[in-house]
Protein backbone atom coordinates (compact mmCIF):
# COMPACT_ATOMS: atom_id res chain seq x y z
CA UNK A 1 0.00 0.00 0.00
CA UNK A 2 1.16 3.56 -1.03
CA UNK A 3 0.39 6.95 0.41
CA UNK A 4 0.10 9.04 -2.07
CA UNK A 5 -0.45 12.22 0.02
CA UNK A 6 2.46 13.42 2.75
CA UNK A 7 3.23 16.82 3.74
CA UNK A 8 6.09 15.73 5.67
CA UNK A 9 7.55 18.89 5.38
CA UNK A 10 4.89 19.79 7.84
CA UNK A 11 6.51 21.67 11.39
CA UNK A 12 3.92 19.26 12.70
CA UNK A 13 6.70 16.26 12.06
CA UNK A 14 9.99 18.41 12.99
CA UNK A 15 10.48 16.47 16.75
CA UNK A 16 9.77 12.97 14.75
CA UNK A 17 9.91 12.98 11.19
CA UNK A 18 12.26 9.85 10.51
CA UNK A 19 10.17 8.03 12.85
CA UNK A 20 7.26 9.12 11.15
CA UNK A 21 9.07 7.01 8.04
CA UNK A 22 9.87 4.55 10.37
CA UNK A 23 6.72 3.68 11.63
CA UNK A 24 5.16 3.69 8.43
CA UNK A 25 7.67 1.17 6.64
CA UNK A 26 6.53 -0.98 9.93
CA UNK A 27 3.07 -0.73 9.07
CA UNK A 28 3.17 -2.17 6.05
CA UNK A 29 3.04 1.06 3.95
CA UNK A 30 5.50 0.28 0.69
CA UNK A 31 5.67 4.14 -0.15
CA UNK A 32 5.24 7.67 0.38
CA UNK A 33 4.54 10.55 -2.19
CA UNK A 34 5.93 13.69 -0.39
CA UNK A 35 3.73 17.14 -1.20
CA UNK A 36 5.14 20.24 -2.01
CA UNK A 37 3.00 23.24 -1.56
CA UNK A 38 5.27 26.32 -2.31
CA UNK A 39 8.56 26.71 -4.16
CA UNK A 40 10.44 26.56 -1.11
CA UNK A 41 8.30 23.43 0.41
CA UNK A 42 8.91 21.72 -3.29
CA UNK A 43 12.49 21.45 -2.35
CA UNK A 44 12.44 20.34 1.08
CA UNK A 45 9.98 18.14 0.16
CA UNK A 46 12.62 16.64 -2.90
CA UNK A 47 15.39 16.96 -0.12
CA UNK A 48 13.22 14.68 1.90
CA UNK A 49 12.91 12.02 -0.59
CA UNK A 50 16.58 12.15 -1.21
CA UNK A 51 17.15 11.10 1.91
CA UNK A 52 14.74 7.74 1.74
CA UNK A 53 15.41 7.23 -1.86
CA UNK A 54 13.62 4.26 -3.14
CA UNK A 55 10.96 4.70 -0.51
CA UNK A 56 9.80 8.54 -1.21
CA UNK A 57 9.46 10.54 -3.74
CA UNK A 58 7.79 14.10 -3.98
CA UNK A 59 5.55 16.92 -5.83
CA UNK A 60 6.68 19.97 -7.06
CA UNK A 61 4.35 22.43 -7.63
CA UNK A 62 2.14 25.95 -5.60
CA UNK A 63 -0.84 25.08 -3.77
CA UNK A 64 -3.93 27.42 -4.70
CA UNK A 65 -3.65 28.58 -1.40
CA UNK A 66 -0.33 29.91 -2.18
CA UNK A 67 -1.27 31.30 -5.98
CA UNK A 68 -0.56 34.70 -4.95
CA UNK A 69 3.79 33.76 -4.24
CA UNK A 70 3.56 32.62 -8.32
CA UNK A 71 6.89 34.19 -10.13
CA UNK A 72 9.22 33.59 -12.36
CA UNK A 73 11.22 32.61 -9.96
CA UNK A 74 9.52 30.01 -8.31
CA UNK A 75 8.66 28.43 -11.84
CA UNK A 76 12.34 28.48 -12.43
CA UNK A 77 12.69 26.56 -9.44
CA UNK A 78 10.07 23.97 -10.06
CA UNK A 79 12.01 23.95 -13.66
CA UNK A 80 15.61 22.66 -11.75
CA UNK A 81 13.74 20.34 -9.16
CA UNK A 82 11.42 18.81 -12.35
CA UNK A 83 15.10 17.43 -13.30
CA UNK A 84 15.69 15.39 -10.40
CA UNK A 85 14.93 11.78 -10.02
CA UNK A 86 12.77 12.14 -7.08
CA UNK A 87 10.11 14.78 -7.96
CA UNK A 88 7.59 12.14 -10.05
CA UNK A 89 4.72 15.38 -10.52
CA UNK A 90 3.89 18.61 -11.23
CA UNK A 91 1.36 20.20 -8.13
CA UNK A 92 0.26 20.44 -5.40
CA UNK A 93 -1.72 22.82 -8.07
CA UNK A 94 -4.98 23.32 -8.89
CA UNK A 95 -8.10 25.88 -7.62
CA UNK A 96 -9.57 26.36 -3.97
CA UNK A 97 -12.44 28.44 -4.21
CA UNK A 98 -13.73 27.49 -0.02
CA UNK A 99 -10.83 30.07 1.26
CA UNK A 100 -9.74 31.98 -1.98
CA UNK A 101 -6.07 32.80 0.53
CA UNK A 102 -5.21 33.88 -2.76
CA UNK A 103 -7.34 35.24 -5.45
CA UNK A 104 -9.44 33.24 -8.15
CA UNK A 105 -7.47 34.66 -10.83
CA UNK A 106 -3.87 34.03 -9.73
CA UNK A 107 -5.19 30.67 -8.39
CA UNK A 108 -6.06 30.23 -12.56
CA UNK A 109 -2.81 31.61 -13.71
CA UNK A 110 -0.90 29.23 -11.48
CA UNK A 111 -2.67 26.38 -12.41
CA UNK A 112 -2.55 26.91 -16.13
CA UNK A 113 1.15 27.98 -16.19
CA UNK A 114 1.75 24.29 -13.56
CA UNK A 115 -0.64 22.40 -16.29
CA UNK A 116 2.05 23.76 -19.09
CA UNK A 117 4.81 22.91 -17.47
CA UNK A 118 3.59 19.42 -16.86
CA UNK A 119 2.37 19.39 -20.36
CA UNK A 120 6.37 19.97 -21.17
CA UNK A 121 8.11 17.72 -18.89
CA UNK A 122 5.85 14.75 -19.64
CA UNK A 123 4.72 14.69 -15.74
CA UNK A 124 1.20 13.91 -14.34
CA UNK A 125 -0.43 16.41 -12.18
CA UNK A 126 -1.44 16.11 -8.63
CA UNK A 127 -4.33 18.35 -7.96
CA UNK A 128 -6.16 20.22 -5.63
CA UNK A 129 -9.56 20.90 -5.90
CA UNK A 130 -12.27 22.55 -3.74
CA UNK A 131 -15.53 24.43 -3.61
CA UNK A 132 -14.63 25.11 -7.91
CA UNK A 133 -14.96 21.99 -9.49
CA UNK A 134 -16.60 23.85 -12.73
CA UNK A 135 -14.34 25.77 -13.05
CA UNK A 136 -11.25 23.60 -12.15
CA UNK A 137 -12.45 21.27 -15.46
CA UNK A 138 -12.65 24.18 -17.85
CA UNK A 139 -9.07 25.31 -16.92
CA UNK A 140 -7.88 21.64 -16.87
CA UNK A 141 -9.87 20.08 -20.08
CA UNK A 142 -7.66 22.09 -22.72
CA UNK A 143 -4.51 20.43 -21.59
CA UNK A 144 -5.72 16.48 -20.87
CA UNK A 145 -4.73 15.50 -24.64
CA UNK A 146 -1.30 16.73 -23.59
CA UNK A 147 -0.70 15.49 -19.86
CA UNK A 148 0.76 12.03 -19.05
CA UNK A 149 -1.82 11.59 -16.46
CA UNK A 150 -3.29 13.40 -13.46
CA UNK A 151 -5.20 12.68 -10.13
CA UNK A 152 -7.79 14.53 -8.54
CA UNK A 153 -6.18 14.78 -4.29
CA UNK A 154 -8.24 14.44 -1.43
CA UNK A 155 -11.20 14.05 -3.68
CA UNK A 156 -14.57 15.51 -1.46
CA UNK A 157 -16.95 15.84 -4.68
CA UNK A 158 -20.75 14.48 -5.57
CA UNK A 159 -21.57 11.94 -8.23
CA UNK A 160 -21.78 14.32 -10.84
CA UNK A 161 -18.10 15.41 -10.31
CA UNK A 162 -16.67 12.51 -9.54
CA UNK A 163 -17.95 10.84 -13.29
CA UNK A 164 -16.77 13.97 -15.15
CA UNK A 165 -13.36 13.12 -13.49
CA UNK A 166 -13.47 9.86 -13.88
CA UNK A 167 -14.49 10.67 -18.08
CA UNK A 168 -11.46 12.90 -17.86
CA UNK A 169 -8.79 9.86 -17.49
CA UNK A 170 -8.02 11.04 -13.90
CA UNK A 171 -7.04 9.19 -10.87
CA UNK A 172 -8.89 9.61 -7.63
CA UNK A 173 -7.08 10.46 -4.20
CA UNK A 174 -9.03 9.33 -1.30
CA UNK A 175 -8.28 10.08 2.34
CA UNK A 176 -9.62 9.51 5.86
CA UNK A 177 -11.79 12.36 5.05
CA UNK A 178 -13.98 9.09 3.95
CA UNK A 179 -13.85 7.93 7.67
CA UNK A 180 -15.16 10.93 9.07
CA UNK A 181 -19.40 9.88 10.27
CA UNK A 182 -19.92 13.96 9.92
CA UNK A 183 -18.76 14.57 6.76
CA UNK A 184 -17.75 11.96 5.31
CA UNK A 185 -21.06 9.63 3.96
CA UNK A 186 -21.67 11.21 1.12
CA UNK A 187 -17.52 10.12 -0.63
CA UNK A 188 -18.25 6.61 1.24
CA UNK A 189 -21.09 5.99 -0.54
CA UNK A 190 -19.22 6.75 -3.96
CA UNK A 191 -16.78 4.46 -3.12
CA UNK A 192 -17.82 1.62 -5.13
CA UNK A 193 -18.35 4.04 -8.44
CA UNK A 194 -14.91 4.46 -8.24
CA UNK A 195 -13.16 1.82 -10.99
CA UNK A 196 -10.24 -0.44 -9.26
CA UNK A 197 -7.99 0.93 -11.87
CA UNK A 198 -8.07 4.62 -11.27
CA UNK A 199 -8.44 4.15 -7.22
CA UNK A 200 -5.26 6.04 -4.93
CA UNK A 201 -5.25 5.96 -1.12
CA UNK A 202 -3.31 8.86 0.78
CA UNK A 203 -3.68 10.24 4.45
CA UNK A 204 -2.91 14.03 3.54
CA UNK A 205 -0.91 14.15 6.87
CA UNK A 206 -0.68 15.16 9.34
CA UNK A 207 -4.14 16.53 8.55
CA UNK A 208 -7.22 14.11 7.93
CA UNK A 209 -6.99 11.76 10.94
CA UNK A 210 -8.83 8.94 10.38
CA UNK A 211 -12.10 9.60 12.95
CA UNK A 212 -12.62 6.12 13.42
CA UNK A 213 -9.94 4.94 14.32
CA UNK A 214 -10.15 2.67 17.85
CA UNK A 215 -8.81 3.35 20.27
CA UNK A 216 -8.19 6.75 18.86
CA UNK A 217 -4.14 8.07 18.93
CA UNK A 218 -3.32 9.98 22.17
CA UNK A 219 -2.62 12.85 19.16
CA UNK A 220 -4.93 14.01 16.70
CA UNK A 221 -1.81 14.79 14.32
CA UNK A 222 -2.32 12.02 11.33
CA UNK A 223 0.64 10.27 10.05
CA UNK A 224 1.54 7.66 6.81
CA UNK A 225 1.65 4.63 9.45
CA UNK A 226 -2.14 5.06 9.63
CA UNK A 227 -2.77 4.02 5.81
CA UNK A 228 -3.54 0.90 6.60
CA UNK A 229 -6.51 2.05 8.36
CA UNK A 230 -7.90 3.35 5.24
CA UNK A 231 -7.32 0.65 3.48
CA UNK A 232 -9.52 -1.24 5.57
CA UNK A 233 -12.07 0.92 5.83
CA UNK A 234 -11.83 1.49 2.30
CA UNK A 235 -11.89 -2.66 1.18
CA UNK A 236 -14.88 -2.91 3.87
CA UNK A 237 -17.36 -0.11 2.29
CA UNK A 238 -16.10 -1.33 -1.60
CA UNK A 239 -17.26 -5.07 -0.60
CA UNK A 240 -13.13 -6.28 -1.52
CA UNK A 241 -10.80 -7.90 0.77
CA UNK A 242 -8.33 -5.35 1.82
CA UNK A 243 -5.35 -7.03 0.63
CA UNK A 244 -6.65 -6.65 -2.94
CA UNK A 245 -7.08 -2.76 -2.08
CA UNK A 246 -3.52 -2.78 -1.22
CA UNK A 247 -2.14 -4.20 -3.90
CA UNK A 248 -4.18 -2.39 -6.77
CA UNK A 249 -4.04 1.58 -5.48
CA UNK A 250 0.03 0.46 -5.06
CA UNK A 251 -0.24 -0.46 -9.08
CA UNK A 252 -2.14 2.13 -9.90
CA UNK A 253 0.28 4.56 -7.80
CA UNK A 254 3.39 3.18 -9.48
CA UNK A 255 1.61 3.51 -13.07
CA UNK A 256 0.54 6.71 -12.76
CA UNK A 257 3.57 8.30 -11.67
CA UNK A 258 6.01 5.99 -13.24
CA UNK A 259 7.84 4.65 -9.99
Amino acid sequence: MFDIGVNLTSSQFDRDRQQVVTRAQAAGVTGLLITGTNALESQQAQALAAEHQGYCWSTAGVHPHHASEWSAQAEAILRQLTLLPQVVAIGECGLDFNRNFSPPEQQIAAFHAQLALASERQMPVFMHCRDAHSRFMAVLAPWLPQLSGGVVHCFTGNRAELDECLAAGLYIGITGWVCDERRGLELRALLPHIPADRLLLETDAPWLLPRDMQPPPVSRRNEPGYLPHIVQQVARWRGEAAETIAQRTEENTRRLFQL
